[in-house]
């Protein structure tokens, strides 16, 4: 389902019943349009993620670690000031509507008790975050600005007054009884029933109207029904289906055709639904300079084996050439400048008649002796054009590597692969301009750590996301009796299994943990070699991430996304 009023219901109860009386510690700006604020309550941290992404809004307690910046945003430090110390009292939903509000009691400049509101509204392109005085309603700072000219409904700059978005004049369907469902259910036909389900009551986006109606279909006591579905909204079954190879969720088990996957939270569940779409959207921010060069590289090298292709058949025709030559410097008299083309009796093929074009411009001798010149640059170049296709098609392959990692990299792993490249000559590193005075040293980079998955057993597995992380997984961290896994001749994530005896569950959720994050994710029957670690070798001079090994065992396997998402460590 997607995040409408009835899921923000469920959420507003779960955020209140972990966060209501905890005191906020620390706050984070990691991304734009987007907070976490870490809330202490009953002895546990609750990091809370409250984001006005435009396609990705939402609140919830997250368990992602997420890479703040060197500098926080104006915004950050604002809430810092503000809130950091203060006690969260409450978290309410707004009607039945995408809005919650976060109420907040602390002490104003002179010492008086006051309370802020922090409300976020998710509202699609139009969501923000705004931090209000509760006393007079005045907006004291909010994550996105929004100038008098784009929105003239009202003003959301700080020092306004803040006001909700306009109502839409329909009902709350947990605070009114469902009367005007019966009119609705008795005067329309089925077909109906979702969209004016959703013209009456708040907070319906209309795959929630289109389950509504199945399910009064289906009902004996159809109002019944309805209580009854709305219940599970206050009492939620997170779950997570996947339906065509995409991911959908809600908050409670309401398709029994579907099976899914059961969470504890409402948190966790949006951190597995969320995590590689909002994640990519993050990496296509922070890397799409990356993402830019990859893409150059590959179809610079794309182009450059092409011409290497045409100029390795070119000299393999060499002796055509030669032939020709050979020709020419024989029967010098058959040719006279001005001539395009001469026949001539080949001796080399059974005194076949053979054309050879010729440059009109000069005689027999000069004409052999232009195809004498192309036989020798043809065959001196074949060598030169082996080699060169050898490492263009290294290039290539390194460069789909990359691109495979930028695809299923999170935030943290894209720092490792801008090292990688900047270590490799592909990229500049900016350098500050020296200043007087103390110069401070520029920190060392610390590489982030594999992701790490529990097999069904109990066993380890860990994954590297970058050629960085997969050299330090492979050839350094792991025992050389731990089981090596790779996706077989296609681009992906080394994967090292903590055991030299694995059961063979362990190895085919490994596989599948090794097929999903390659190229080959959207394959079925994928190939994965596996053996011993202590197998692997690394050539002299190799880039990152490229090994060689001999005496693999390969098993087969489809990707399984609800697999890597139950296996995953919180």
């Amino acid at each position: 389902m997607p995040l409408d009023g009835l899921f923000v219901h469920s959420l507003a109860k779960e955020l209140n019943e972990q966060l209501a009386g905890g005191r906020i510690t620390k706050i984070h700006q990691p991304y734009p349009n987007e907070i976490v604020m870490v809330v202490r309550n009953n002895s546990q941290n609750y990091p809370v993620l409250l984001s006005a992404n435009p396609a990705y809004a939402r609140a919830q307690v997250t368990r992602i670690p997420y890479q703040n910046p060197a500098t926080p945003p104006n915004f950050a430090m604002f809430l810092r000031r503000n809130l950091e110390g203060a006690r969260l009292s409450s978290v309410s939903q707004v009607e039945n509507d995408r809005i919650l509000h976060f109420s907040i009691s602390t002490h104003d400049e002179l010492g008086d008790d006051q309370t802020l509101i922090l409300t976020l509204e998710m509202m699609g392109r139009h969501s923000n975050l705004f931090l209000v005085r509760e006393k007079d309603q005045r907006i004291l700072e909010l994550i996105k600005h929004v100038p008098a000219d784009q929105n003239r409904v009202r003003s959301l700059i700080p020092g306004a007054v803040y006001t909700l978005p306009p109502a839409q004049n329909m009902t709350n369907p947990f605070g009114h009884d469902l009367t005007a469902l019966a009119k609705i259910l008795l005067d329309m036909d089925k077909a109906d029933w979702p969209k004016a389900i959703q013209q009456t009551y708040q907070g319906f986006a209309s795959l929630s109207a289109k389950n509504l109606a199945k399910h009064l279909e289906t009902g004996a006591d159809a109002m019944q029904t309805a209580k009854d579905w709305l219940a599970h909204f206050d009492s939620p079954q997170p779950t997570l289906y996947q339906i065509d190879k995409k991911f959908t969720f809600a908050a409670f088990n309401w398709d029994s055709e579907q099976a899914g996957q059961p969470y504890d939270t409402l948190g966790d569940l949006l951190d597995a639904y969320f995590q590689g779409q909002a994640e990519a959207d993050r990496v296509n921010q922070q890397a799409g300079t990356l993402v830019r060069l990859v893409k150059n590289e590959l179809k610079k090298n794309q182009t450059k084996e092409k011409k290497l292709q045409q100029t390795l058949t070119d000299s393999q025709n060499a002796e055509t050439y030669k032939v020709k030559g050979d020709l020419l410097i024989t029967y010098p008299h058959l040719v006279h400048k001005g001539m395009h083309s001469v026949e001539i009796e080949n001796y080399y093929d059974n005194n076949q008649l053979l054309t050879i074009d010729l440059d009109p411009r000069f005689d027999g001798l000069q004409n052999a002796n232009r195809y004498f010149r192309k036989y020798r640059k043809l065959r001196s170049a074949k060598d030169y054009v082996l080699e060169q296709l050898k490492t263009t098609d290294m290039e290539i392959d390194y460069f789909n590597q990359i691109a495979n990692q930028l695809a299923v990299a999170s935030p943290k792993d894209v720092a490792d692969i801008k090292v990688e490249l900047i270590e490799q000559g592909y990229l500049r590193e900016k350098v500050k301009i020296k200043t007087k005075g103390k110069q401070t040293k520029k920190p060392k980079h610390v590489l982030s750590a594999p992701d790490q998955f529990t097999a069904s057993d109990g066993t380890l597995i860990e994954i590297g996301k970058n050629n960085l992380q997969n050299d330090k997984l492979s050839l350094k961290k792991a025992n050389r009796q731990n089981i090596w896994m790779h996706v077989q001749k296609l681009p992906g994530s080394h994967v090292i299994v903590h055991s030299d005896n694995p059961s063979q569950e362990t190895i085919e959720e490994a596989a599948k943990l090794a097929a999903y994050f390659s190229k080959a994710r959207d394959s079925a029957n994928v190939p994965v070699d596996y053996l011993p670690a202590g197998k692997l070798r690394k050539p002299n001079g190799a880039k990152p991430g490229y090994v060689i090994f001999e005496g693999q065992s390969t098993t087969y396997v489809t990707p399984d996304p609800l697999l890597v998402q139950k296996l995953k460590h919180s």
